[in-house]
């Protein structure tokens, strides 16, 4: 079974939401960004998420990208600097997931995943990092990995690839930057609760015979707080390492799964 979901503005834009209003003593400038293959219908949810933030106060654009492409990419960013003045926050966080044994996967999905989550992360890193290092003034670069790039999971095998990939590259890029002052570090939630988990779900359920509430109720209980991540439980970390109270942390790739297990 083969899922492939990408990450959509319906599940994080409470979190997105959530993220700018503990931002305001960086930037009163926001950009929305929905990356890899946005869809009219996550263009629509876009726009309710700009309107939303402007509504508080904030200057905002919305840009549809392809993270997998290079010129896409730096496309995006370049419109970014020039439309609102200064690039000093980055959170990359576009990604798909395919629920697939090893045995089973084949050379175009993991090609397909490493484009995405892989390729997508490094270009956005790259062509951030090249602005924030003209403008002077360092910065703060944040990546999407997962529990799934510290401790991969059957079904999940070259998905976690992926997201150790992305451990790998978040510490690399902290020491090439540094220099510049800019910070460069990763969110590693747990099984949160967005769309993109639920495909996850379902797909894991049919291969193990189960219902996909038996599969969440299963995930709940091996956390020692009790639950399964939320997205505000992502929004509060990432806030934080957007803001000055992180400016001493780089390099690290921060768990967010309530005890579910340690680095």
């Amino acid at each position: 079974m083969i899922s492939e979901k990408v990450l959509d503005p319906r599940s994080w834009g409470v979190a997105q939401q959530q993220l700018f209003y503990g931002l305001n003593e960086i930037n009163k400038r926001v950009t929305s960004l929905i990356q890899h293959r946005a869809s009219e219908a996550n263009s629509s949810e876009l726009q309710k998420v700009q309107q939303e933030i402007e509504q508080i106060g904030r200057q905002s654009i919305s840009i549809i990208a392809d993270v997998t492409i290079s010129e896409s990419v730096e496309k995006m960013m370049q419109e970014v600097a020039e439309k609102l003045g200064n690039l000093d926050v980055l959170v990359a966080n576009a990604g798909i997931c395919k629920t697939k044994l090893l045995l089973d996967t084949t050379v175009e999905d993991w090609d397909r995943l490493f484009a995405v989550n892989v390729r997508g992360v490094f270009l956005c890193y790259k062509e951030a990092a090249k602005i924030m290092i003209k403008q002077g003034k360092g910065g703060k670069i944040i990546g999407a990995s997962s529990n799934a790039g510290y401790r991969p999971s059957a079904t999940l095998g070259a998905y976690s690839t992926t997201k150790w990939g992305v451990r790998g590259l978040t510490q690399a890029a902290a020491l090439e930057w540094a220099p510049y002052n800019i910070t460069v570090n990763a969110y590693c939630p747990g099984l949160c609760m967005t769309s993109l988990a639920d495909t996850f779900c379902e797909d894991f359920a049919k291969i193990h015979g189960k219902t996909k509430d038996e599969v969440m109720d299963d995930f709940a209980k091996g956390v020692p707080l009790g639950r399964l991540t939320e997205t505000d439980d992502v929004a509060n970390l990432v806030s934080f390492l957007a803001s000055k109270n992180s400016d001493y942390i780089t390099g690290q790739s921060i768990l967010v799964n309530g005890g579910k297990f340690f680095s």
